[in-house]
């Protein structure tokens, strides 16, 4: 797991953040790990995945197309765009 360093944190930050830490019941090392982990993966993003999924069940695919794709699908691997 990554460790990350905060360095010239003012006093009133790190003073707030040991408050808000307590009040939750959490480490300070916690809370400042939730508070990163909710900023940078919001509850409401858009996950690729449910989207897709969403979509194919909006259009009415089912789990026989997929088994059609899977059969009729190209399976030579992808060349690598090249920027010459």
């Amino acid at each position: 797991m990554a460790m990350l360093t905060v360095r010239n944190l003012p006093d009133d930050v790190h003073r707030a953040l040991r408050v808000q830490a307590a009040l939750h019941g959490h480490s300070t090392e916690a809370e400042v790990r939730e508070i990163l982990a909710s900023a940078v993966k919001p509850e409401t993003r858009v996950r690729v995945g449910d989207a897709l999924a969403a979509l194919g069940h909006k259009i009415g695919l089912t789990n026989e197309d997929f088994e059609i794709f899977n059969q009729v699908s190209d399976k030579t691997p992808a060349k690598p765009l090249r920027f010459e």
